[in-house]
């Protein structure tokens, strides 16, 4: 009894263990859906594979913990029962003879007592028999008979004393020499047969262990390789791939000569003109660059600006254009909401829903070019997929249709139309879709090709066709990457207000006219221009309401552009 609960408790903590293993190591780290781009890398792809073979070991627990149960406890629980009702036998055997030789002995008592006590009676018949016969001879006859009888009773007691003392010897004897002996072999026997038992559990124990020892070993050996088959270099270089943007580097900064009166020729690729023009639209040049975000997610109009007045009003509010209608743009509060209210794993996709308007664009002109191409690409793919069902799930509703023309009985071909209407307009989307994002693929993957062959100038600076380079940075826009909030942007010029606006909608600034106020960042040709009243007042306003007067530094830029 004490080993069979020895092992079930040890079938326990094995079945206890696998399940530790499985649901709080092998569960709780398996890779989640939402970091599947990880499986890529070697090393993840190593983790998840000792992840399965870490499973595969809590199986074989399991499974050791279910033979240990089944072929062990169960066996010796039965097996104890049997011994319980053989050891039980024994002992009324054994309680069966020590009765029988104690009532031997009982018998042999009462038969020496009765033999004893008639012998005195006996002789106490004969002494009155004698002394009655010397008193008195009449009464002499009558003792003598009484002390015969008591004579013959003394004999008779004698022989039954006899008789009771040999039946006890005999018990005796074989009480001592072979019935307590048979039941103390017996019970050495089931002795032995329990401890060989015993024996035979240990070894089906250690034998349920060692047939897992293979698997656990080929486990272990799984790991191993799995741990050699990483290579960090090619998960280094498949981080590279995913990540570079395509961008080229500036070049080198240029010396200023303030002595010569010459005006000198901002080159694009230094790091002034970055500077300049990533007010307009190149500040996505290096993803180290830090800028005010927020303050640009959440002010930016993204709509047409209103005409400038026919006769404009210094002020007359009412002649003041409109800024864009607040139907086109969701609640910036709302928006804030759902930012603030967001985990911090998804703050930084409501940061760039806030930057976007909404979802990401549909030509992925949020992300840098090579990152573009290969969301496109992605796109592409998932896009032909889903066509290529919607095509098989088209022909087999004709060829339902052609069943159904020629065997009118087997149903309806006209119940088929709406659902092939159906599919035919999801198809049309598809192939739409799929035509927008191919061509949106060959114009990002013209403009890599054309940053790839930019020609170098005799100064070292790079030079490019900005006609060309203009159109293919209309369609981006800068990096999403970095959200922290930093100092406002440098002032790059004054403007002018030349009419009156009112600034209703979310990002617009209210201005009056004649009023001055400083220029943060140009038009980039969706004809706004942002402005900075002060520190904490900043907005855009419609480029034909201002004159604008950029400094020396962004003019050059402008003049080489």
């Amino acid at each position: 009894e004490r080993y069979t609960k020895f092992i079930k408790e040890r079938a326990d903590i094995e079945l206890s263990y696998a399940k530790q293993i499985r649901y709080h190591l092998s569960k709780k780290y398996h890779p989640k859906r939402s970091r599947e781009d990880e499986s890529r890398y070697t090393w993840c792809l190593a983790f998840a594979a000792t992840l399965r073979q870490l499973n595969e070991l809590s199986v074989q627990r399991e499974e050791l913990a279910e033979n240990l149960n089944s072929q062990i406890v169960c066996e010796l629980t039965r097996y104890t029962q049997e011994l319980k009702t053989e050891r039980k036998t024994h002992f009324q055997d054994g309680r069966r003879a020590q009765q029988h030789i104690e009532g031997s002995w009982k018998q042999l008592e009462s038969s020496k007592r009765r033999f004893e006590r008639d012998c005195k009676e006996a002789e106490r018949a004969q002494h009155v028999s004698d002394r009655i016969d010397l008193d008195n001879k009449t009464d002499g006859e009558k003792a003598r008979q009484t002390a015969q009888q008591k004579k013959q009773a003394a004999e008779e007691s004698r022989k039954d004393y006899v008789t009771s003392l040999n039946q006890f010897n005999q018990d005796q004897h074989q009480h001592y020499h072979t019935l307590v002996p048979v039941i103390y072999q017996r019970i050495q026997d089931m002795e032995e047969r329990r401890i060989e038992r015993i024996c035979e559990s240990m070894r089906s124990s250690a034998e349920a262990e060692r047939k897992v020892l293979p698997v656990v070993s080929r486990c272990l050996d799984a790991m191993m390789d799995a741990a050699e088959g990483i290579q960090p270099r090619m998960d280094t270089q498949q981080v590279v791939e995913v990540y570079k943007s395509g961008f080229d580097p500036p070049g080198d900064v240029e010396f200023e000569d303030y002595s010569a009166t010459m005006r000198r020729s901002i080159s694009e690729s230094s790091y002034l003109d970055n500077r300049t023009e990533g007010r307009r639209h190149s500040r996505k040049l290096w993803p180290f660059i830090r800028k005010n975000k927020l303050l640009t997610l959440l002010s930016s109009p993204r709509q047409p600006p209103p005409p400038p007045p026919t006769s404009p009003s210094p002020g007359g509010v009412a002649n003041s254009p409109q800024s864009p209608p607040p139907a086109a743009r969701e609640p910036i509060t709302q928006r804030l909401n759902d930012l603030m209210t967001s985990g911090s794993r998804t703050r930084k996709q409501c940061l760039r829903s806030l930057k976007r308007g909404g979802s990401s664009p549909a030509d992925c002109s949020h992300l840098p070019p090579e990152q573009r191409r290969k969301k496109l690409q992605t796109r592409i793919n998932n896009i032909n997929q889903e066509i290529q069902r919607e095509r098989e799930q088209r022909d087999a509703l004709l060829k339902m249709r052609e069943v159904y023309e020629r065997s009118p009985q087997m149903g309806d071909a006209g119940s088929l139309e709406p659902r092939l209407d159906e599919v035919k307009q999801s198809l049309q989307k598809l192939e739409d879709e799929l035509r927008r994002h191919q061509v949106n693929k060959i114009y990002t993957q013209m403009h890599i090709s054309y940053k790839h062959n930019a020609h170098t100038l005799p100064d070292g600076s790079y030079t490019e066709d900005h006609s060309a380079e203009l159109h293919f940075k209309s369609r981006s826009s800068e990096f999403d990457d970095d959200f922290d909030d930093e100092e406002p942007l440098p002032s790059i010029g004054t403007c002018k207000s030349l009419y009156p606006f009112q600034g209703q909608n979310e990002g617009t600034l209210s201005m009056v006219e004649g009023e001055l106020l400083s220029v943060v960042e140009e038009d980039k040709g969706d004809g706004w221009t942002r402005v900075r009243r002060n520190l904490e007042e900043e907005g855009y306003v419609p480029t034909s309401y201002i004159k604008v007067f950029l400094d020396s530094s962004a003019k050059g830029a402008m003049t080489y552009i």
